[in-house]
């Protein structure tokens, strides 16, 4: 069963493929990198997103790849939707139709209130997530 992690281009998605890539070469499986590309257009969600934003993904995790694994990647590939607003609900169903065992996802620094808030995304993909979530606080 593959190990699923969240993508976005900040420095806590970063963090995230990262632990993921660590997971998936520990653990001797092969990695799920979840791209939801946010249209905020009622009636978008689910359709396949734009091939030019799933190719930028692929080039951003091969890099990581390359830095970090070299030869000793595990197998990984990029898997995309679209979501109209909500963007926790596409990540858990991208990772369980793939049948991810974990479910990796960056977080930043927050303040004491957004510490209590943790963030209406994150919080949403903790409590509906049926597989175990991993969340990779970007230092």
């Amino acid at each position: 069963m593959p190990v699923a992690v969240a993508h976005n281009a900040r420095p806590e998605g970063r963090s995230a493929v990262t632990a993921a890539l660590e997971w998936a070469r520990v653990h001797d499986t092969s990695l799920l990198v979840l791209h939801v590309e946010e249209t905020g257009l009622s009636g978008t969600a689910g359709v396949p997103a734009a091939e030019s934003g799933v190719r930028a993904v692929e080039q951003e995790v091969a890099q990581v790849v390359a830095e970090l694994a070299g030869e000793a990647a595990p197998e990984w590939q990029v898997v995309s939707t679209t979501s109209a607003g909500d963007i926790a609900s596409a990540l858990v169903q991208l990772a369980t139709t793939h049948g991810a065992e974990l479910l990796v996802v960056g977080s930043r620094r927050r303040s004491e209130i957004g510490k209590f808030l943790m963030g209406r995304t994150l919080q949403r993909v903790l409590l509906d997530s049926p597989v175990p979530v991993l969340v990779v606080k970007h230092a």
